[in-house]
C-alpha cells in the first residue's frame, strides 16, 4: 500500500503504557559529573558523536531514510531523524551490542521467533544490518532504479510494509528479522537517554510527558493523575544548564 506508514501515536501509546510507573516526576534532578562536589543546576554536556562509527556513508543514508519513515516528523513533533536515532544505532552497532558479545549466539536458530525467545540469527546485529542494507539497496536498484534512500517516500513506505510482512526476500538475510530489529532500535533510540546519541533535545520524552532521570519523586506522589509539567532531565542534565 503506497500510503503505508507506521502509526507513530499508536506505538508511542503502547510504549507509554509500559512506562507508566516512571512518569511520576520528582522535584529535583541529579547529574552525572566527573567533578566533585556536585552542584545543582550544572551538568556535563552529552558526548559528541562522530558522523560515522560503524556505518559507511551509504549505509547511514539508508538507515536514516528508514527511521525517518518509521517515526516521521509531523504535527506532534520531531521525528526519529531529528532526534538523532541514526547516531544512536550507529553507536550501538559499533560496540558490544553490534557484535552480540554478551549473547549466546550458537544454533539452532528458529525461523519464526516466539515472544519467549531472544535474538534468533547467526548474524550478530551489526552484520545483520550490513548484509540487509546491501541486499535492500540491491533490490531497490534492480526493481525501482535507485537505492532505498533516494526513493520517493511512498515507495519507501511500500518497501517497509513488505519488509514488515515478510513479503520481500533479501539475499542472504531475513527481511522480517531486519525490519523488526530496525523498528526496535528506532524506538529505543527515540526514547533513550541523550547520552547514548538519540532522543536529541529530549524530543521523545517531551512527546509523551516523561520528566526524565529526576532524583526525588516524593513531592508528586499524590498528584491524583494530574499532569505534571516539568522540563525533562537526562542523566547529564539538560541543555539549558551550564556545563560543569
Amino acid at each position: 500500500m503506497a500510503g503505508w506508514k507506521l502509526s507513530r501515536r499508536g506505538f508511542l501509546t503502547s510504549t507509554l503504557i509500559t512506562t507508566t510507573a516512571l512518569l511520576v516526576p520528582g522535584a529535583f534532578a541529579r547529574t552525572i559529573s566527573g567533578e566533585v562536589p556536585w552542584l545543582p543546576g550544572r551538568a556535563n554536556l552529552p558526548p559528541a558523536y562522530p558522523d560515522l562509527r560503524f556505518f559507511t556513508t551509504a549505509e547511514r543514508s539508508c538507515i536514516d531514510a528508514i527511521i525517518a519513515r518509521l517515526i516521521p516528523t509531523d504535527e506532534t513533533g520531531a521525528g526519529a531523524r531529528e532526534a538523532g536515532v541514526t547516531d544512536f544505532i550507529d553507536s550501538q552497532l559499533a560496540g558490544f551490542y553490534g557484535k552480540g558479545e554478551r549473547w549466546y549466539m550458537q544454533g539452532p536458530f528458529a525461523d519464526e521467533k516466539l515472544d519467549t525467545q531472544g535474538y534468533q540469527s547467526e548474524q550478530p546485529p551489526a552484520q545483520l544490518y550490513r548484509d540487509a542494507i546491501e541486499a535492500l539497496d540491491a533490490h531497490c536498484e534492480q526493481t525501482l532504479g535507485s537505492v532505498f534512500a533516494r526513493l520517493e517516500e511512498n515507495q519507501q513506505d511500500e518497501i517497509l510494509k513488505r519488509l514488515e510482512e515478510g513479503d520481500l526476500e533479501l539475499d542472504g538475510v531475513s527481511a522480517k528479522a531486519f525490519f523488526d530489529l530496525v523498528l526496535e532500535n528506532t524506538i529505543e533510540g527515540f526514547f533513550s537517554d541523550p547520552i547514548y546519541g538519540g532522543n536529541r533535545d529530549m524530543v521523545g520524552w517531551k512527546l509523551v510527558g516523561f520528566p526524565g532521570a529526576r532524583y526525588d519523586y516524593r513531592d508528586y506522589l499524590d498528584h491524583n493523575g494530574e499532569p505534571v509539567i516539568l522540563e525533562p532531565v537526562g542523566l547529564k542534565g539538560r541543555p539549558a544548564w551550564t556545563p560543569a
